[in-house]
């Protein structure tokens, strides 16, 4: 049968209940009643001939005949998505650039230099995506990213950003935070771990501290949630110094005797190879590069922050 106009509601309201698996969540989704998905569903059924939901008490579920359906409308609309973004990106011309990152990194060291940028190109309008997955560079996505690893990346040109290193901070309001004089001390101390492939094992290592028995009473899939359970006082965190320049200067946090030990990876500007930068993402791009020596965020100086020998601790 020939696909006409008049279908095209019926199957936007199909896909949306297919997805859900439920009249009402999708009548919310599409800013309809759940009657008007039904009776939306109930004509495209009528008009195929066949049964696309088995209905019960309990809800919905999709036929042999709706699952396939489902399959392809999906496929479509997302399609459609796809080129509906390329036409407003076009539209847009080159005022927009999508970046992704670790939220981190965009907290801790992209944002507080972000107002220099806008000073310097008040017409480019940002968009910053911070989810822990690996965004795909695809067509309609993001014109760069910054990742924090060794690389290389398939299907991606990877230029050096900086390079990172760790040492451990807590708050002055820990329990026995100020009896720390030497790395040793610290492994008495209540830890807080990531999900970095550099963790405290390492770093007690790289301090010469052999055998020493410590415990991991916290884990945060993420550094901000690390060092952010730091600052409340519920342990000491592995910091990377980049991320861990604000709460030193504002004193949520304090640096721990102990080294500072170079981290394996390093940040790198990223943006996919099969495409060339748009202008507005290249002027980003450079900008970026730029800020490898630009002291306009505050960073701590490499004694700043540090608990001092007989510092009274707060209660």
């Amino acid at each position: 049968m020939t696909l006409r106009t008049e279908l095209l509601p019926a199957l936007a309201a199909f896909e949306s209940a297919a997805r859900h698996q439920n009249f009402a969540r999708a009548a919310e989704e599409l800013h309809l009643t759940a009657s008007a998905v039904s009776h939306h569903v109930r004509k495209l059924e009528d008009r195929l001939g066949v049964m696309l939901f088995q209905r019960h008490a309990r809800g919905v579920a999709l036929t042999t005949e709706g699952r396939q359906l489902a399959d392809a409308a999906s496929s479509a609309l997302s399609d459609m998505d796809s080129v509906l973004a390329g036409l407003r990106r076009t539209r847009d011309g080159d005022t927009v650039v999508r970046i992704t990152t670790l939220h981190s990194l965009s907290y801790a060291w992209l944002l507080p230099r972000l107002p220099h940028f806008t000073a310097l190109h008040p017409g480019i309008r940002l968009h910053v995506d911070t989810e822990m997955a690996l965004t795909r560079f695809d067509e309609g996505g993001p014109d760069l990213g910054i990742r924090y690893g060794q690389g290389p990346w398939p299907g991606l040109s990877a230029h050096h950003l900086m390079d990172d290193a760790l040492f451990p901070v807590a708050s002055a309001r820990l329990a026995g935070v100020s009896h720390v004089r030497a790395a040793e001390d610290v492994a008495k101390l209540p830890l807080i771990a990531d999900l970095s492939r550099q963790g405290w094992q390492d770093w007690f290592r790289a301090a010469g501290v052999r055998g020493a028995r410590f415990e991991e009473r916290y884990s945060f899939s993420d550094t901000t949630g690390a060092l952010m359970a730091a600052a409340q006082g519920l342990g000491a965190a592995l910091a990377r110094e980049t991320i861990a320049t604000p709460y030193l200067a504002d004193g949520q946090l304090l640096r721990l005797a102990g080294p500072t030990v170079p981290t394996r990876a390093s940040y790198f500007v990223v943006h996919p190879t099969h495409r060339r930068l748009r202008p507005a993402a290249r002027i980003f791009f450079d900008w970026l590069l730029s800020q490898r020596d630009n002291a306009d965020a505050p960073r701590p100086s490499a004694t700043q922050g540090v608990a001092p020998s007989r510092r009274k601790v707060p209660q």
